[in-house]
């Protein structure tokens, strides 16, 4: 499995302990940096990893910011890439098996190491459900118009 990760300079630790995790789990791991605390543009970073996931470069992509937020809105820009903002592991499962999430996104402020590595398990090990969600996934990709239910 091919994943790409990405992180602005408030999500640079977790970004660096979740690709060492993810190395260490047998996955090849792309960094798209940032490199260091030092401050830069989380957009460009959401970017890269989505770029990679849209393109199929990468089977799926990581990003951490401060709250998990901003850097998932960035990756959402990308058509093809469905990124969620994770809190919990109910949300990292349901984010894959009816959304077919390919994108998981963290805030260092909010959670730990531990519970990060966990819901990350737990996205990539989930298994897309199909059916009526993949009626709605499609109309999530052909730019759906919302108030034609």
């Amino acid at each position: 499995m091919k994943i790409s990760i990405g992180s602005d300079h408030a999500g640079f630790e977790l970004k660096e302990i979740l690709a060492e995790y993810l190395r260490r789990s047998g996955a090849e791991v792309v960094d798209c940096g940032t490199c260091s605390k030092d401050s830069v543009d989380y957009p460009d970073f959401a970017q890269a990893v989505a770029r990679d996931v849209a393109s199929g470069t990468s089977d799926f992509g990581v990003l951490v910011c401060w709250t998990g937020v901003g850097i998932s809105i960035a990756a959402n820009k990308v058509p093809g890439v469905r990124a969620v903002n994770c809190y919990n592991a109910e949300m990292a499962e349901l984010s894959r098996r009816h959304n077919n999430a390919n994108v998981i996104a963290f805030g260092q402020k909010f959670i730990t190491p531990e519970d990060a590595k966990a819901w990350l398990d737990i996205f990539l090990k989930t298994e897309f459900e199909g059916g009526r969600h993949a009626r709605r996934v499609g109309k999530l990709e052909q730019g759906c118009s919302c108030g034609n239910a």
